[in-house]
């Protein structure tokens, strides 16, 4: 949008289900997805790592750095709402593990879970994207457990056989060419986790 002022951009920010019926729709140019959807025809980019660690704020005590499986019967586990990727990353972990998870509460953002996080109210396993400023600044903490990050890879996926228009086709080459830049210059941060 800053090389090229007349562009408008629309960006809905929903879950995973949303997102894979506004691609069959033929809604929009373009989604954001961690997980890809089965059987749908598509066309992908792969962008960047997606990690998922467990969090919680400073004040989490985890015993000298080990987490035990009794520490899910003791505390809130935060989840994302039915429907969305990180939640279904976050249950099957769980379900793998056997963990027993007695407490819970379900928000339906990202953001939500982060304010919960932060609050005091419980824990979650979240995408390390959107907790930098809270890592860096030791509101938030990546609590060790086996198991984890969870690694999956965001794509940029539409369609397969789309039709773009001259926009998104631009914007498809200008990913394509400047993806190693981008990576680099705003997401270094991101490895030394």
């Amino acid at each position: 949008m800053k090389q090229h002022a007349g562009i408008e951009l629309l960006m809905d920010v929903t879950n995973k289900n949303k997102v894979i019926e506004s691609i069959e729709n033929n809604e929009v140019d373009f989604a954001l997805v961690s997980i890809l959807p089965k059987n749908m025809h598509i066309e992908k980019m792969d962008l960047l790592q997606n990690k998922l660690y467990l969090v919680g704020n400073e004040s989490i005590d985890f015993n000298d750095g080990k987490v035990s499986k009794d520490f899910f019967e003791k505390l809130p586990l935060i989840f994302r709402e039915k429907g969305s990727g990180t939640r279904q990353s976050m249950e099957h972990f769980i379900s793998s593990k056997g963990l027993n998870v007695i407490k819970k509460m379900e928000l339906t953002s990202n953001e939500a879970v982060k304010q919960a996080l932060l609050a005091g109210l419980g824990c979650s396993i979240m995408p390390l994207i959107g907790i930098k400023n809270e890592l860096h600044n030791k509101e938030l903490k990546i609590i060790p457990i086996r198991g984890l990050p969870l690694k999956t890879t965001w794509r940029l996926i539409w369609l397969k056989g789309k039709k773009h228009s001259p926009v998104a086709q631009a914007f498809l080459t200008y990913l394509k060419k400047e993806k190693t830049n981008i990576v680099e210059q705003h997401f270094s941060w991101y490895e030394h986790y």
